[in-house]
């Protein structure tokens, strides 16, 4: 049982390393915030990840994402893959991808699976090759090596060891990847934003060479990237029938700080201004969000002011609420209670949103 360390209040749902309560993270933020941001210093330190952002005078300025770095000469992003080098930004660029990629048969447990058109048909004859699921075919998995946010219980951290390998993969060897039986891209981490050049370039190579008029270009995200290559990452998800599914990690900025290092102002924004899309192709969905229930953290409250943004934005939006395995600083938490994911999704269904999926439903445990 973790113990907050500000009013002594100890619960199964309090971590360890975040030493602190969703409460007084939130009642006492600028008094806490500078403990909570050595634990994420010391968790990109443990993997030499640049650990802050920096901001050097005269710096060059990095537009990829909100952290919005200005990098200094031998210096590196947030990101740690992008860097300066005789003037000029290294990494991260078109034709060099610090990535892994592999053939996922369909219909696959991707978080979007449950309305998309690999999964259900959604969209046929246009943008999907059946009526239900895409048996005997696959998705080109892209998973990119960095990412611009730190969180702290990362489901994939693995790849914070990778982000120094040497190997690369041309965005021109990535397309050529997509096969007979590929009928979607789905590019995700890490996060994409760090590496965005290269799947653009990478989806556009793949489009062109496509024989098949069936490829959906997705992307799983923090949603943090800025313009304009959030309107670039959209227009191919758009006229693809791909989707972009934003992960809204939370709702209070404070709680956000602390389990993701940063804010989540950009994500929300750019969430909003995607719903402006849909109605240009309201099917198969082209926005969907998912939330991770962590114990103690995310709560009915968090995942309540999510779904009500949603909701007012576009009710139809698909909403996928994910039960939370322990995992990297938060191992010590439990699994999300059946009660608790259940409770939330009750939540998100009467803010008005139409379409809400309990993903992850083998790891709800007992109550807590």
């Amino acid at each position: 049982m973790g113990a907050c360390t500000y009013c002594g209040k100890g619960s199964r749902t309090i971590s360890k390393a975040i030493g602190l309560c969703a409460g007084c993270i939130k009642a006492h933020f600028d008094k806490v915030w500078p403990e909570i941001r050595r634990v994420h210093q010391q968790s990109r330190r443990a993997y030499g990840l640049t650990e802050t952002p920096p901001r050097s005078p005269g710096g060059i300025s990095c537009s990829l994402c909100v952290q919005e770095c200005a990098i200094g000469e031998g210096e590196r992003g947030y990101c740690t893959l992008r860097r300066v080098e005789n003037g000029r930004i290294r990494g991260g660029r078109p034709h060099e991808g610090n990535l892994s990629y592999y053939h996922d048969p369909l219909p696959t447990n991707c978080v979007g699976n449950f309305v998309c058109p690999a999964g259900t048909g959604s969209g046929y004859p246009q943008y999907a090759v059946s009526r239900g699921p895409e048996y005997g075919h696959n998705n080109l998995a892209v998973f990119y090596r960095a990412c611009s946010f730190n969180c702290l219980y990362c489901q994939n951290y693995h790849f914070k060891e990778e982000t120094f390998s040497p190997a690369r993969v041309s965005a021109k060897e990535l397309a050529d990847a997509v096969g007979r039986t590929t009928t979607c891209i789905c590019y995700f981490g890490g996060d994409p934003t760090p590496q965005v050049l290269h799947a653009l370039k990478t989806s556009r190579l793949a489009k062109k060479k496509r024989s098949n008029p069936v490829l959906r270009i997705c992307w799983e995200t923090n949603g943090a990237v800025r313009e304009p290559f959030l309107s670039q990452m959209a227009e191919l998800s758009l006229g693809s029938g791909g989707c972009i599914k934003f992960d809204l990690k939370a709702w209070d900025e404070r709680i956000h700080y602390a389990l993701c290092g940063v804010t989540n102002r950009q994500t929300l924004e750019n969430f909003k201004s995607l719903a402006g899309w849909i109605e240009r192709r309201p099917e198969p969905p082209f926005l969907i969000a998912s939330t991770l229930l962590v114990p103690g953290y995310v709560d009915e409250a968090e995942v309540g002011e999510i779904a009500r943004f949603i909701s007012a934005l576009d009710p139809e939006i698909p909403y996928s609420l994910l039960g939370f395995y322990p995992h990297f600083y938060l191992s010590d938490l439990p699994t999300t209670s059946r009660t608790h994911g259940l409770r939330c999704k009750e939540v998100a269904e009467r803010a008005g949103l139409r379409h809400v999926h309990m993903g992850n439903m083998h790891l709800l445990g007992g109550d807590y």
